[in-house]
């Protein structure tokens, strides 16, 4: 039973902290409400999942192999995220903007695999949690996981959608768009930092 409190702690804490992906969201939220920010929730989540499951079932020994792979993947996962950023800072204030501006599942799905911090969770998840001799403990973690990390975007999405009502304006809309960018361009420049100079 402590196996499963950790598995879900681990999962709760990588999921519901701030990071690119929630920025995103939270963003989508204010701009386009909760259900139509639903499809880049989902997509994230499954792509983490994939992601997860690819590292846990044998993408880590290639890490090992090749461990400048992370430093690469950092480089344009940050770029990506920074493109994400910039969007998001040059968004409209209006509310409920156009269906083609809304991020849509397979940018949420795409966005995970760049996502520096999603592999830096996936990585040390399937170290702490998988065991060389049996695939069960891997396949319970990515289940508890997909689960905790579905619900916690879901939070994100349902708190952009709330702060929607409290900004109002266009012109506050406008403001919030550019913090949110803003912090996402932020966001990938540290982890980028983390990733160079960091250690």
């Amino acid at each position: 039973m402590s196996l499963f409190f950790a598995m879900f702690s681990f999962s709760l804490v990588m999921s519901i902290t701030p990071g690119p992906v929630n920025m995103v969201i939270v963003s989508s939220g204010v701009s386009h409400g909760f259900g139509r920010t639903m499809p880049f929730v989902s997509g994230a989540t499954i792509g983490f999942t994939l992601l997860l499951a690819a590292i846990g079932f044998g993408f880590y020994q290639l890490l090992e192999v090749y461990p400048l792979f992370l430093k690469y993947l950092a480089l344009v996962g940050s770029a990506y995220v920074i493109f994400i950023g910039c969007k998001i800072a040059q968004a409209s204030g209006s509310i409920d903007i156009s269906e083609r501006a809304r991020p849509r599942f397979h940018e949420g799905f795409l966005l995970q695999w760049l996502n520096p911090k999603a592999w830096v969770a996936c990585v040390s998840g399937v170290a702490l949690f998988s065991n060389p001799n049996s695939h069960v403990s891997l396949v319970t973690f990515v289940s508890i996981y997909f689960l905790v990390c579905y619900s916690s975007l879901a939070v994100w999405a349902l708190v952009g959608d709330r702060v929607r009502l409290l900004l109002g304006t266009e012109l506050r809309v406008r403001i919030f768009n550019i913090v949110m960018g803003s912090l996402l361009i932020g966001c990938a420049l540290y982890l980028l930092y983390l990733q160079f100079f960091g250690s």
